[in-house]
């Protein structure tokens, strides 16, 4: 098994584990990167702007 799919197998393990109420499960950046921590969708300030007048 290369390094990418044990990654995601210990991704999808943590995954589990937070379905599980109280349970805290601690990621590496990496990890936190492939589950979409760090992805910006947020509205840019001009589109925000136009947004108001909706």
């Amino acid at each position: 098994m290369n390094k990418e799919a044990e990654l995601m197998d210990v991704i999808s393990e943590k995954l589990d584990d937070l379905m599980v109420p109280g349970f805290i499960a601690e990621v590496t950046p990496i990890e936190a990167e492939i589950m979409g921590a760090f992805s910006e969708d947020a509205l840019s300030e001009d589109d925000a702007k136009e947004a108001a007048y909706d």
